[in-house]
């Protein structure tokens, strides 16, 4: 059997960055995701959400070309009766059709049925390891007959969609992800893109001959060959004293956040398995991997705690403010102030993104969403009533000094523990 050396964050992002350029947070995240298949029941799943043609589905597929084919279920547009339709083998005795869906990796690409995601609750929450979904199928005589579909296991589950409304109950059971939209991850994947399509063959030979991306490939096959049962971690007192930094105010959904941490450190502790205490089939994780599952739970808790995918919040930050301000010399919080219209949005928007973004999805999605975080407020225009007038009401420089605040007490923690 093959050991394997230990492997930091560094170079792990060093192979991804062979296709996938920039996005560090989101393609580490998205492989430890796909990885945590690998185990009992420590998987987490994430939901990305972008307008098209961002690459929010490119992260995940070209991740999961790592992985082994069988492991990796890919889903295009489908629906929730469709998804659940995807039988496997039928029981005789239990009178339903067994899909086992453990240690599995599914990818819902541009998927549009937001319904699905409630339908896969109980899955994705892991409140049970076997889920009975009932349908009523029409014969070919034109009669109903029940259709019982058993769904066993808990898989890493991906869903992306350009749709960036998204249910709070779904909220709490993923991580929500954006992929960057920056000129440099543009340019540099336009070359990508350039030097792939003049030579496809060429490009993949390339690939297939690195070395460190082979590596990583044997490397995932030997994680999932040891059947790891269970992953425990070995100073729970490091990571409540973590988590618990000073005049921190709890939310409900930290119920939820605490789990992902959790499953970002088992993580990192499956991915150096060979360098970490063993117990047959158990695996005990350290605290390199505390602090690195915390310190990549710090770049996207802002927008966790939000509940809003970060491009939501990028578009409050880099748009909604600066139009706001440009209008308002007093800046936020002025009693004279004046609100910003829709139309106002769309023209900052256009002139700091230099594209278009659609009123009715300004009008249902962002907005909306953005009020329910409690980021902006709308009222009616008293110089026209068919208007409506938005106020930014928090700067988000805010959040950022918080989330600062709470990685340099983390690293206060490590060092007094080193200590």
């Amino acid at each position: 059997m093959e050991n394997y050396s230990n492997m930091t964050k560094e170079e792990l992002l060093s192979v991804l960055g062979l296709t996938i350029k920039k996005d560090e947070t989101n393609k580490l995240i998205t492989f430890l995701c796909e990885l945590s298949a690998y185990t009992e029941r420590s998987q987490f799943n994430i939901s990305f959400h972008a307008p098209s043609s961002t690459g929010k589905s490119y992260i995940p597929l070209e991740i999961a070309k790592l992985f082994p084919k069988e492991d990796v279920f890919e889903f295009n547009h489908v629906t929730p009766q469709a998804f659940f339709h995807e039988t496997g083998k039928y029981d005789e005795e239990k009178k339903s059709f067994i899909n086992d869906l453990s240690r599995k990796i599914i990818i819902f690409i541009d998927q549009p049925h937001m319904e699905l995601l409630s339908r896969l609750r109980p899955l994705l929450s892991h409140d049970q390891k076997e889920s009975l979904s009932k349908f009523t199928d029409k014969t070919k005589s034109g009669s109903h007959k029940t259709k019982n579909v058993i769904l066993i296991g808990y898989p890493s589950v991906i869903f992306c969609t350009a749709g960036l409304k998204i249910d709070e109950q779904e909220a709490t059971r993923m991580l929500l992800l954006s992929p960057e939209i920056t000129q440099e991850k543009l340019n540099q994947g336009i070359s990508r893109s350039i030097d792939k399509e003049c030579n496809y063959g060429a490009y993949q030979q390339n690939l297939s001959l690195n070395a460190e991306r082979e590596s990583l490939k044997q490397r995932i096959l030997a994680i999932k060959n040891e059947h790891i049962s269970e992953i425990i971690i070995e100073n729970p007192q490091l990571v409540h004293d973590t988590f618990f930094t000073p005049n921190r105010q709890l939310k409900p959904r930290n119920m939820r956040d605490i789990e992902h941490i959790m499953s970002l450190i088992k993580s990192f502790a499956l991915l150096n398995l060979w360098s970490r205490k063993r117990n047959g089939t158990v695996v005990v994780a350290n605290d390199d991997d505390i602090r690195d599952g915390f310190d990549l739970w710090h770049e996207i808790s802002e927008s966790q705690d939000l509940n809003l995918p970060p491009y939501i919040i990028d578009f409050y930050e880099e748009t909604i403010v600066p139009a706001y301000e440009e209008k308002n010399i007093g800046g936020l919080g002025d009693i004279n102030s004046i609100g910003v219209t829709r139309q106002e949005i769309k023209a900052k928007y256009h002139s700091v993104a230099h594209s278009i973004i659609e009123e009715w999805k300004l009008r249902k999605e962002i907005i909306p969403m953005l009020e329910s975080a409690g980021l902006v407020k709308q009222e009616i225009d008293p110089n026209d009533k068919r208007t409506k007038l938005v106020y930014p009401l928090l700067k988000l420089a805010d959040l950022h000094a918080k989330r600062e605040a709470q990685s340099r007490a983390s690293e206060s923690i490590y060092e007094e523990c080193e200590i």
